[in-house]
């Protein structure tokens, strides 16, 4: 059973209560991501989304942020998942030509990106914003698995290009987050930055942010091989 305490709150007590509680809290979170950025979403808001007092959902997450911090984990490491499923498909029919593997690995990885643009909000807002209200704790434990998954990011680039170094490789990890961050908030300007921006002859957002990603990541990926050979 749940116990419940003097406010009305039902505490989850056996760990399948305690993981439904959390699964609930992190679909609401998601739910509302799609609808406005991470930065417009406060506490308050996210637990009246989900039928909480907010001092009832710190029982499950440490702060607001580290519930974003754990969506965006598992949306890295599903995004992870559907890297590696097209780095090999597209390994079929691999072309030939100068840089040609680099071109295709680091294309792979934009598109891929391009078509989650959930998890590339919460990338823009990891350092700025969300890695700023979180304790030692949670630090610790996010951090360690941010690092596994630019580690297995780094696998997957080396396996498709054995020549770069372990160094080289994990560089390159890096500044897809990097890359990803700078380029996000102007992937979605306001609505008269929006205006003006197509006043001055400018492509809208939606095909400059592809744009200026693929070529961000080739960019880095045919440099780093190029230094490597």
């Amino acid at each position: 059973m749940a116990d419940r305490d003097p406010t009305g709150f039902q505490r989850a007590r056996r760990p399948e209560q305690v993981a439904a509680r959390r699964h609930a809290i992190l679909d609401a979170a998601r739910s509302m991501l799609a609808e406005r950025p991470v930065a417009e979403i406060s506490l308050r808001e996210l637990s009246d989304r989900v039928g909480l007092a907010k001092s009832n959902v710190l029982r499950y997450f440490d702060s607001r942020e580290a519930v974003f911090l754990e969506l965006l984990d598992a949306g890295c490491r599903e995004w992870l998942d559907e890297v590696e499923s097209a780095l090999r498909t597209s390994g079929e029919s691999r072309t030939e030509g100068a840089y040609a593997r680099e071109i295709r690995t680091a294309s792979v990885i934009a598109d891929s990106l391009v078509r989650r643009p959930l998890l590339c909000e919460l990338v823009s807002a990891m350092a700025s914003i969300l890695e700023r209200n979180i304790s030692v704790e949670f630090a610790r434990t996010f951090k360690r698995r941010a690092a596994a998954n630019s580690d297995r990011l780094a696998g997957l680039v080396r396996a498709e290009l054995p020549r770069l170094s372990a160094d080289a490789a994990a560089h390159f990890a890096g500044a897809v987050f990097v890359i990803v961050a700078g380029l996000w908030p102007y992937a979605t300007p306001t609505e008269a930055v929006a205006t003006v921006t197509a006043e001055m002859g400018a492509p809208p957002a939606e095909v400059m942010f592809p744009r200026g990603l693929r070529d961000g990541l080739v960019n880095q990926l045919v440099g780093l091989s190029a230094r490597a050979g």
